[in-house]
């Protein structure tokens, strides 16, 4: 008997006993293709051998210090490196665990941001139906993945939704995509309006849908009239590239294709390989600027 919490009780696990490349090993010796990298997260293959040994080189020097109280070079070099990719200068990045947590570490930062400014009333996020943030509560809040949502419904922010931009499924189905776009941005516009743009603090949204659309991206001009519409009432905009971004789209971030930048990105999976927890949320100068100017962020793990 199993002594482990498994995610579905009554089902049975093979067990895993080694990796290398593409595929795993269970202890029967039954070889499996990880075609899709597990949960899109082993990008760069099982057993990498330069990532093992950078992995062994920093334990070696230090496994763990306390960042209330220490910064390390390892994450000093990777939020350089992050920075530098980012197209506009002075971005800066918040280290976590995964992907929920990046997304909530987002979620509290708008809010933060808008309360440093002195509009402390804008605590409401947009989002997207059929849509995937994490299974936190605040990344839930914002999910509109209905099948992961309904167990824990009661405990969620009902926060307001918008539909997707979904070229295949729009509605009529003779829209240009000039028109769809016209249409999702009034729709999110008029959200903000029946809402009161003084209680919004930003729109969430995945750049590319993963798991609740798969691997959908939006029409040409989407982003840019979301961009648009963001402005004009002064909400910040949160791209959550936690599977699309880290270079999966063939640039390190996915919305560098759409001639836009975001406010807040958040990244996980593949910045991590599936060889450590790591996930990452960048702020734009101005966003950091306007929260170390203040209080600095209430947020930690």
């Amino acid at each position: 008997m199993s002594s482990v919490f498994y995610r579905s009780p009554g089902q049975h696990y093979p067990q895993a006993v080694r990796a290398h490349g593409v595929y795993l090993w269970d202890a029967h010796g039954r070889r499996y293709l990880d075609g899709s990298g597990g949960a899109a997260i082993s990008t760069l293959g099982h057993g990498h051998p330069a990532v093992i040994a950078a992995i062994k080189a920093q334990l070696n020097e230090l496994a763990f210090a306390h960042t209330q109280f220490f910064t390390n070079a390892a994450q000093e070099q990777l939020a350089h490196a992050l920075a530098a990719r980012f197209p506009e200068a002075g971005a800066h990045s918040y280290f976590l665990a995964g992907g929920s947590e990046a997304n909530e570490a987002a979620i509290k930062l708008a809010h933060s941001y808008h309360r440093a400014r002195g509009e402390a009333t804008r605590h409401l996020i947009i989002s997207r139906r059929q849509s995937y943030h994490g299974n936190t509560l605040g990344a839930l809040s914002v999910t509109g993945h209905r099948k992961r949502r309904s167990p824990y419904e009661t405990l969620l922010h009902q926060w307001p939704q918008v539909s997707p931009c979904y070229g295949y499924r729009r509605t009529p189905a003779s829209l240009s995509d000039s028109e769809l776009v016209t249409q999702l941005a009034s729709e999110l516009e008029q959200t903000i309006q029946r809402c009161g743009k003084e209680h919004v603090a930003a729109f969430m949204a995945e750049t590319v849908v993963g798991a609740s659309l798969g691997a959908v991206c939006a029409v040409p001009g989407y982003w840019q009239a979301i961009r648009a519409v963001c402005d004009r009432y002064g909400i910040l905009l949160i791209l959550d590239e936690v599977m699309s971004g880290s270079g999966r789209t063939g640039s390190w971030f996915a919305f560098e294709q759409e001639q836009m930048l975001p406010d807040i990105v958040t990244l996980a999976k593949g910045l991590g390989g599936g060889y450590q927890p790591l996930a990452a949320m960048l702020a734009r100068e101005q966003v950091h600027a306007t929260i170390a100017a203040a209080d600095g962020f209430a947020h930690g793990h």
